[in-house]
């Protein structure tokens, strides 16, 4: 018997494994919501398989994703990035991650958790298969991410995100995951 997938599955074993047990998975941990800020943000303008091949490389060049220290980098890391050919290099990119950081602790001290931050909008509900690339909620979160003062958080980026860390569950209803959405 032949599993289905969503359509934009391709046949790459990385792109399976993603699908199959990451994405449309209600994560709550601030450390994971994290690391998919980050990946979604270096997405932005290119394709998710190239993140997901760089992903490892992202991890050990970001230090393991940890927001305290990315928020103290300074120049050197800065450029030490740049020069990294296994992550995506872009200056904006790198500097927003760093910036974002800082932000994103802020709002953890506000609210707790980026968890409880990020969870509140749906107040802890998860929206099943809008199957758009933006919606008035990422619209909203990415108004008030942009507001504290992040950078690359529009609301494709944020829907992309939300769809990452399962607060968006659109798996199609020809996946093998759909039913699991209810």
């Amino acid at each position: 018997m032949t599993i289905k997938r969503c359509n934009w599955v391709s046949d790459e074993e990385i792109y399976i494994k993603y699908h199959d047990e990451e994405w449309g998975v209600p994560k709550h941990d601030d450390q994971e919501l994290f690391e998919m800020l980050v990946l979604e943000s270096f997405q932005a303008g290119l394709s998710w398989i190239t993140i997901l091949k760089k992903r490892e490389n992202f991890k050990i060049a970001f230090d393991e994703f940890d927001y305290r220290k990315i928020s103290k980098y300074g120049e050197d890391k800065i450029e030490e990035l740049r020069a990294n050919e296994g992550i995506i290099r872009h200056k904006g990119k790198i500097t927003a991650t760093i910036n974002n950081a800082k932000i994103f602790m802020e709002i953890q001290e506000e609210f707790g958790s980026f968890n409880n931050y990020i969870w509140g909008f749906t107040n802890g509900n998860i929206i099943k298969a809008e199957f758009k690339t933006e919606s008035e909620l990422s619209k909203t979160i990415s108004k008030d991410l942009k507001k504290r003062g992040m950078k690359f958080v529009g609301p494709t980026i944020i829907y992309s995100y939300l769809e990452s860390i399962g607060i968006i569950n659109n798996h199609q209803e020809n996946c093998f995951l759909f039913s699991k959405t209810d």
